[in-house]
Formats: C-alpha cells, sequence, structure tokens
C-alpha cells in the first residue's frame, strides 16, 4: 500500500484484523448512495493552461520518482508514451499546516527547474497530464481544520500556476480528514476549473463508503478524475460479495473494485493500481496478465476468477503503477503489456 523512498513496507496491522475490521465497515455501511460536490465560486476560475491535456477515457497512470531508490533514474521525458497521466512525486508538507512545496531532488538530473517545466510542457503537448502527487508513505501533510485547508489549497494553486501542473494526486497514508480534504479541493477547483485530480488510497480505506478516503472521494465526485487504490503491501480484504480474498490474485483486484463501484464512485473514477515489478513494493505484484485479465473482468465479464461481478463496467478508467522508474527497471513490462491493453479497451 505504501510508495517508500526505499522501495520497504512499513508495517501494518495482520491480515486477519484488516478483514474483521473491513468485514465490520461493510455491514454497517450498506451502499450508499453517491452524493455529488459543487465548487464553490469565491474564486473566478482561469482560463485553460496553454497545455491542458484531456484525461482519456481508458487511462493510465504512472507515478515519476523525484528521488532516487534503486530503480531507474528518470527526467519527465524519458517516462514511456503510454502513460497518460504521470504523478510526479511527492509535495511534502512545510512547516505551514496543511501546506505543501515542491523541491527537485537533484538525484533526478534536472540542471534547472526551467528544464523541468520544460519537460511538462512537452508532456502536455503530446497529450499528457502532468500532476502533482502529495504525501507518499513519509509524507506528514494534515489537512484538518479551516485554516489547514486553506493552506493546503492556496500552496497547491500556486505550485500548479507555477509548473504548470494539471491538478494533483491525493497520496496520504498517514490519515485524512474528509471534511477538510474535501473543502480543499474543492477550493482547488474553484481557482482550477480543469484541475485533474486522483487518489492512492490503501485498501483498508476503500472497504466501506463511510471511510474517510472513500468520503472524500464521494465529497468531490463531480469533479474527481480517478481514484487508483494501491492493490499492495496489503492483508486479506473482503470482496464486495463479503468472501475474504488474498492479494496477488484477479479476484483481489476485481472484487475490491468492485466495492468502490458498487459504493457509488462512477466506473470512470475507478483504476487498479498495482507495483510495476516486484521490487517496487514488499507484497502485491501480479504479472500484467493478472492485471489484463481484471480491467477484462470489470469491463466485459470475461477472464474472470471464482468472482465475478453482477455487472460490468465498460467506462472503467483503467489501471495505475508504483512507478514509472521502477517499470523502466523493469523493461517497461507494465507500460508495454498494460497500457496497451488499457488503451485497446472498446
Amino acid at each position: 500500500m505504501v510508495r517508500a523512498r526505499s522501495g520497504t513496507s512499513k508495517t501494518r496491522l495482520t491480515a486477519r484484523l484488516l478483514a474483521a475490521l473491513a468485514a465490520a465497515a461493510l455491514t454497517s455501511a450498506g451502499i450508499l448512495a453517491a452524493g455529488t460536490a459543487h465548487a464553490t465560486g469565491d474564486h473566478p476560475r482561469p482560463a485553460p493552461a496553454a497545455h491542458t491535456a484531456a484525461v482519456p477515457a481508458h487511462a493510465v497512470t504512472g507515478y515519476w520518482q523525484n528521488f532516487n531508490n534503486g530503480a531507474t533514474v528518470q527526467k519527465l521525458k524519458d517516462v514511456d508514451d503510454a502513460y497518460d497521466i504521470i504523478a510526479v512525486s511527492f509535495a511534502e508538507a512545510t512547516g505551514t499546516p496543511g501546506a505543501v512545496a515542491f523541491h527537485l531532488d537533484p538525484a533526478v538530473g534536472y540542471g534547472s527547474t526551467d528544464e523541468f517545466k520544460a519537460d511538462i510542457k512537452a508532456k502536455q503537448a503530446a497529450g499528457k497530464s502532468v500532476i502533482l502527487s502529495v504525501g507518499g508513505e513519509k509524507g506528514a501533510v494534515s489537512v484538518s481544520d479551516d485554516t489547514s485547508a486553506k493552506n493546503f489549497a492556496d500552496s497547491l494553486n500556486g505550485l500548479m500556476d507555477e509548473y504548470g501542473f494539471n491538478g494533483v494526486d491525493i497520496d496520504l497514508e498517514n490519515g485524512l480528514n474528509s471534511t477538510y480534504m474535501t473543502q480543499a479541493l474543492k477550493a482547488v477547483h474553484a481557482r482550477h476549473g480543469d484541475v485533474v485530480v486522483t487518489m492512492a488510497p490503501q485498501t483498508i480505506d476503500m472497504q466501506s463508503p463511510q471511510n474517510e478516503y472513500f468520503k472524500t472521494a464521494l465529497g468531490i465526485k463531480d469533479f474527481l478524475t480517478a481514484v487508483n487504490m494501491q492493490y499492495y503491501n496489503s492483508g486479506s480484504m473482503n470482496g464486495c460479495d463479503g468472501k475474504v480474498y488474498s492479494q496477488g490474485s484477479v479476484d483481489f483486484l476485481t472484487s475490491l473494485a468492485c466495492i468502490q463501484l458498487a459504493g457509488g464512485l462512477d466506473p470512470s473514477q475507478v483504476g487498479i493500481g498495482v507495483p510495476a515489478s516486484a521490487s517496487a513494493a514488499g507484497s502485491g505484484y501480479v504479472a500484467p496478465s493478472v492485471v489484463n485479465a481484471a480491467l477484462d473482468c470489470l469491463t466485459q465479464g470475461t477472464s474472470c476468477g471464482s468472482f465475478k461481478p453482477s455487472k460490468t463496467y465498460p467506462g472503467l478508467r483503467g489501471a495505475m503503477t508504483w512507478s514509472t522508474n521502477w517499470d523502466a527497471a523493469n523493461g517497461n513490462e507494465f507500460a508495454h503489456q498494460v497500457g496497451a491493453h488499457v488503451h485497446g479497451l472498446p
């Protein structure tokens, strides 16, 4: 579930406890109708950026590492063309509550910030979205009141304007307050009406519409781009049929996606997030063929395992991987196999 700079996972609750918590959440929650949020009119919306990229109906998301942890070091221009959304990782906390900042790591080889900005523009000119991911395993960003929500939105809006980012990815793995994160993201949307917003919750975060991450996703449903849940570094989890499934299988991918789909997210807002290689996460790596089978199961009802959803979701958004760097180290297997499959979905 985590994307540590070291490539290792932090200690988690036992699989049994997670499954028990998930079962309780599913039992108590039921299926809630999805609410929709409307951006406030506090700030005028500027004209779209010069290279605004439209996210395709079926999209591939990849995280680009602004650090060197043993994976292939890349500049943005080196990222495989299969990636439609590139999440720059990571923006991190500052000394001001809720505020975030971004600093290029010298380890990635950029000679200047202008060179980095030029790479962003080039990717956007090629039809890609380049967004800024907030958090990561070691990210300590806290948005928990009106002041920190405003600071978060103001700082993020500033970074979008400064670098030309298309939007933001929320990857807070140490807790999330749905009330104030929703408030903050609405403020970002009010300033940038075409903002691309993705989220990367852990599996336990999306077991019930009553969980904070899930509530945030539903709270911004009218402009949310995709939730790419992390199907890795996870214990066993309940699927939408109430049965327990272990990570690393097609059933794990499909039955947990089903919870999000039944819980109120539009199919276009659901993606499957997996590691690009066995080195990219502590556990949960699956071969591209397994990801492709899960995509076919959810969109067409074919290639399913023992779990088969009661309906198909042809509009499913696609897939995500951690990371483009680990993918490059693995011969771009994810980009070439899963990427081609996502883009070939009807």
